[in-house]
């Protein structure tokens, strides 16, 4: 377990109202009065990024889009999880659109997270400020405060509305796959174990994995209980495979981590009672309850003001073995990966 990436891995959020993540280190923006601009009429529809990509490129800068959201907990602002290059900051305007495409610029506060890490660029939000934007269906940003374009790539708004019940009560949020990862032994059984402790949902961004998983993902994801959001950041910066950029050289920490962790937190503000933001290889494990509902119902009651819990990490070392060998069943013998069961001492 990096140690850049311990407080992250080890949050339960519950996503009731409330800011889960600080940012630091903004950068805020003004314009003129806002411009509105009626466009002519019209069949085309917006165009929006390809299904297959949530990374779009700002034109005519160094910075990309990700996805936007309302934030009703702001007056209704709307939030564009973004990626921005630290080395290279210049004035960023926000085009929201309206389903008739009558489009409004206005100015925006960059807001640049402090977990950068060093590099370059850094998991950002930039919030596009004004009056009545819970009418907006799609916002693009960008470094013209006086131009129009809707045959620029838009992104869709999302949360446009507060929902008062979620489709899940647990959602994890697994940030990053990458390279050749092909751990499906232990993949298989932290999955089968989060299905024991109540979670009814997993998410993970996706850049890359070995054959055998690749082939689980698509198990779990016909069953229903896996998202895979996939994640092409290798197609647009040379992504670090760790957060310390002096052994990690790259463009962003970890493949884009905190990107990603953020977007899922927000994916799922209004679907999920309860977010985990986990790594691949960690499972959150009560000792004194049987689930984590049962869990999550004595910590609320007992903090009922509390939105953010943190989790003690322990590491189970791989290179140590449960004596008896109960656990070491010949039909996993061929599967590639780790038997998490056979490893039961903790550092």
């Amino acid at each position: 377990m990096e140690k850049g990436k311990v407080l992250l891995s080890l949050l339960i959020v519950s996503i009731i109202g409330i800011l889960v993540l600080v940012h630091m280190n903004s950068h805020t923006y003004y314009i003129q009065a806002p411009l509105t601009i009626k466009s002519p009429p019209s069949n085309n529809k917006f165009k929006i990024p390809e299904a297959s990509y949530l990374i779009t490129p700002i034109k005519d800068s160094e910075h990309f889009m990700v996805s936007a959201f309302i934030d009703h907990r702001l007056d209704g602002v709307i939030r564009v999880i973004s990626i921005i290059n630290r080395n290279s900051l210049q004035p960023l305007y926000c085009v929201h659109c309206s389903a008739e495409q009558v489009c409004k610029t206005v100015h925006t506060e960059v807001q640049i997270h402090s977990d950068h890490f060093s590099f370059p660029y850094g998991a950002s939000d930039v919030i596009c400020k004004g009056k009545h934007m819970q009418n907006a269906t799609h916002v693009l940003i960008t470094d013209k405060k006086d131009s129009v374009d809707l045959k620029m790539e838009y992104l869709p708004i999302k949360n446009k509305a507060v929902q008062e019940t979620f489709k899940f009560n647990f959602t994890v949020c697994i940030s990053n796959l990458f390279g050749n990862y092909n751990n499906v032994l232990q993949f298989a059984q932290t999955m089968e174990m989060y299905t024991l402790l109540g979670v009814q949902h997993v998410v993970i961004y996706k850049t890359g994995c070995g054959p055998d998983l690749k082939k689980l993902l698509k198990h779990y994801e016909t069953e229903g209980i896996l998202e895979i959001v996939p994640w092409p950041i290798d197609q647009f910066l040379n992504p670090a495979s760790g957060w310390n950029i002096k052994h990690h050289k790259g463009d962003i920490q970890y493949y884009g981590q905190l990107v990603t962790l953020n977007e899922c937190i927000y994916r799922h503000m209004y679907q999920s009672k309860y977010v985990l933001l986990n790594d691949i290889d960690e499972i959150i494990m009560p000792y004194k309850h049987a689930s984590l509902p049962s869990l999550m119902e004595d910590l609320q009651s007992a903090h009922p003001n509390i939105g953010v819990f943190l989790i003690e990490n322990h590491i189970f070392p791989k290179t140590q073995f449960e004596e008896s060998g109960k656990f070491k069943r010949a039909e996993w013998n061929n599967i590639p990966g780790v038997n998490i069961m056979e490893h039961i001492y903790r550092d």
